[in-house]
């Protein structure tokens, strides 16, 4: 939403909007074990997949994969985009726009909760812990319908930092 405001220094109009804070989450799925489910240590408590917010100049699949690492310790490569869910309460803290993402680690026995995680664990769909916060129970029945074949996945585009400068627009592009 765009407004004009007036700075209090200068005086001057100028534009502020006010959007959607884009985040990610990855349901990691590992078909023996089950999903990964994080025990959230700061507000709003209880489980979560694991995410967090995309960093400016960063794209959402690297953001996704960053913080799959600093919150589970898991090296995850992605393998889907489950969607994108944006209604203005999913998240209680302000607006936010999740870009969800289906994912398996390459390291599964690294599974520890680190930075805004208090615990990480494997944890079967049928048997979800709870209360899981935003909207993650309606991700993770999402998740549970494609299993099911009754809802389809997209593809995911490789990560701009993986792709080679030629290809990314830099030196040796035409």
């Amino acid at each position: 939403m765009k407004r004009q405001v007036t700075c209090p220094h200068c005086g001057k109009p100028y534009s502020s909007y006010r959007n959607p804070t884009p985040t990610t989450d990855v349901v990691i799925y590992a078909p023996d074990r089950g999903v990964v489910i994080i025990r959230r240590a700061n507000e709003p408590v209880g489980f979560a997949l694991p995410g967090g917010f995309i960093e400016e100049g960063e794209c959402a699949e690297t953001a996704a994969v960053r913080e799959m690492l600093e919150e589970t310790g898991l090296d995850v490569e992605l393998t889907g985009l489950l969607g994108v869910y944006s209604r203005p309460d999913r998240d209680p803290r302000q607006h936010t726009l999740t870009v969800a993402f289906t994912g398996s680690a390459r390291n599964t026995d690294s599974l520890r909760a680190g930075d805004d995680a208090a615990q990480a664990a494997f944890y079967p769909l049928d048997a979800l812990p709870q209360p899981l916060v935003f909207d993650h129970a309606q991700i993770l029945a999402d998740f549970a319908a494609t299993l099911a074949g009754k809802r389809a996945i997209a593809g995911v585009q490789p990560r701009f930092d993986a792709v080679a400068p030629a290809a990314a627009g830099g030196e040796g592009a035409l």
